[in-house]
């Protein structure tokens, strides 16, 4: 190998890269592909109200085809380190195992795309027979909205067009190669507020309780399925996720009730057509003296599918030929970077074992980095020989 995951995963881990800190990982990726041949850029994004984030574009060749690898270095909190039984930041090996905050989510992930990458250029001379690229961000962690999504605007405005892409998330439940992921539900959240006017309990005609009005919306919200499912999504569903009046009082009626809640939704539908249909629900229960309002959460993502064909299959069966297991295409789980990315190119997912990604100890076996190492190998000499 022309690197070795395991130290590229260690050295990794052991920056302290939590959202939106860079934390030295951005650094230190730079200095390996810069060395390797690859034309890094920096790039710095910030709007009012968000961390400014750093975020690393690197690309060798500039032929097609064009593949591109993508992830985040950022982690979220470790929490109490003393409750680790390594320092989170540490990169410790112990018996075979990795450890530390980042190990499966992403920065595994990272180490095996870069090994596999510096592998494959090695044994042809230092130059791919198209282009390679990588696009990490420190953002993907937090409010997404200085890292991928704009860094992908960037790249387009410079004139760079990607074939495909692959994304690192640790997208394997139980063991290596169980799922790619081929698409992602979208996701759509929203506040209901309903206003009405404040009185005395014992004098109800004096006054408009926004409560019955904003309960009987969320009824109607819920009271059916949206759908029920596809091939290739699960059913769409609407989760309530806090009801808030915000009255100490037993004596008093409020004057305004909020909800929030999050549609995670399949191809079925599309963002515009859910809006459309809350803000009709809502209407219909406004009344004399009650009045609702919606507002909606930045950051809401279609949903989105990259359909089995040539590439899907071309990396299915090279997971298969690996891990000797035959991977789901799934559209599970919640929302990650690809939703930005299908935009430009088709994109999948897959990475290590997640079950340790956000849970104290976090940590990845030594087989598991050389063996999604070894399927990036072959998933890059297979792209560009057809």
């Amino acid at each position: 190998m022309a690197a070795d995951p395991v130290a590229l995963t260690r050295a990794l881990v052991a920056c302290p890269s939590v959202t939106p800190t860079e934390g030295g990982a951005l650094s230190y990726l730079e200095g390996v592909l810069a060395g390797e041949g690859f034309a890094v850029e920096r790039v710095t994004f910030s709007e009012p109200g968000t961390p400014d984030v750093e975020n690393l574009y690197a690309r060798i060749g500039t032929a097609a085809p064009y593949l591109l690898f993508a992830g985040h270095t950022d982690v979220v909190p470790p929490g109490d380190p003393a409750a680790w039984r390594h320092d989170p930041f540490s990169g410790a090996l112990d018996d075979g195992v990795v450890h530390g905050r980042g190990a499966v989510d992403m920065k595994g992930g990272i180490a095996c795309f870069l090994a596999a990458t510096l592998d494959q250029l090695q044994a042809n001379g230092g130059k791919p027979k198209g282009s390679i690229g990588f696009l990490i961000t420190g953002d993907e962690e937090g409010p997404s909205v200085n890292g991928t999504v704009k860094l992908l605007a960037w790249a387009h405005a410079r004139g760079e067009r990607f074939d495909h892409a692959i994304v690192g998330e640790p997208t394997n439940p139980q063991a290596l190669g169980d799922m790619i992921k081929i698409g992602r539900r979208g996701s759509l959240s929203a506040v209901l507020t309903v206003t009405g006017k404040q009185g005395h309990v014992a004098y109800p005609k004096r006054a408009a309780n926004p409560i019955p009005a904003l309960l009987g919306i969320l009824q109607r919200l819920i009271e059916k399925p949206l759908d029920q499912g596809n091939a290739h999504f699960d059913a769409s569903n609407l989760e309530i996720t806090s009801v808030d009046v915000g009255n100490g009082a037993t004596n008093v009626i409020p004057q305004v009730a909020t909800a929030r809640f999050n549609i995670r939704f399949n191809d079925e539908h599309t963002l515009d057509g859910l809006k459309a249909w809350i803000e009709g629900i809502a209407a219909a229960g406004a009344g004399e003296g009650i009045g609702v309002a919606v507002t909606y959460a930045r950051g809401n993502s279609q949903s989105f599918i990259t359909k089995p064909g040539p590439f899907v299959e071309m990396i299915a069966a090279t997971i298969a030929e690996v891990t000797g297991r035959q991977p789901e295409l799934s559209t599970s789980g919640g929302t990650s970077d690809a939703r930005f990315i299908k935009d430009y190119c088709p994109v999948i997912e897959f990475g290590l074992v997640g079950q340790t990604m956000h849970a104290v100890d976090e940590r990845v076996p030594v087989a598991d980095l050389v063996a999604l190492t070894a399927i990036y190998r072959r998933i890059l000499d297979r792209y560009f020989e057809g």
